[in-house]
């Protein structure tokens, strides 16, 4: 999958419009960055491969609550130095900001919430197809 060029805009709008946020990457379900912000490439690859790994660890939590769907709508880490967000964004999609001390949460949690309600469907990352004669 390439990455989408046509998201630099929204993700710079995002960081520009919370102050203290350090990056920005949409990633797929198994930890494929598609497009980033703020970072080089392997800073973003290494975001992404981390958020597949959160991104399954909420899931199998998740289905601990038998009345949920089963499925992550939001992961908040706060470590020291600043704020990890993960959040669900679109089909197989998932939205990553890391961010520095003092990040206004709620307002981090807004944004993340508006951009993921106005382009949700533009974030969806179809499963990768696997190469004739490879294993599944």
């Amino acid at each position: 999958m390439q990455k989408r060029a046509d998201l630099d805009w929204i993700l710079k709008d995002l960081a520009d419009s919370v102050p203290q946020t350090r990056h920005v990457v949409v990633l797929s379900s198994d930890g494929l960055c598609i497009a980033q912000h703020g970072c080089d490439v392997d800073t973003a690859d290494r975001i992404a491969a981390a958020c597949a790994g959160l991104q399954s660890l909420s899931s199998a939590i998740a289905t601990e609550f038998p009345h949920g769907d089963g499925r992550m709508r939001l992961v908040v880490i706060e470590i020291s130095g600043g704020m990890f967000y993960l959040m669900a964004a679109g089909t197989g999609a998932y939205l990553a900001v890391l961010a520095d001390e003092g990040v206004d949460a709620g307002l981090m949690g807004q944004r993340m919430r508006d951009l993921v309600m106005r382009i949700g469907e533009h974030l969806s990352a179809p499963p990768r197809a696997t190469p004739a004669g490879r294993a599944t």
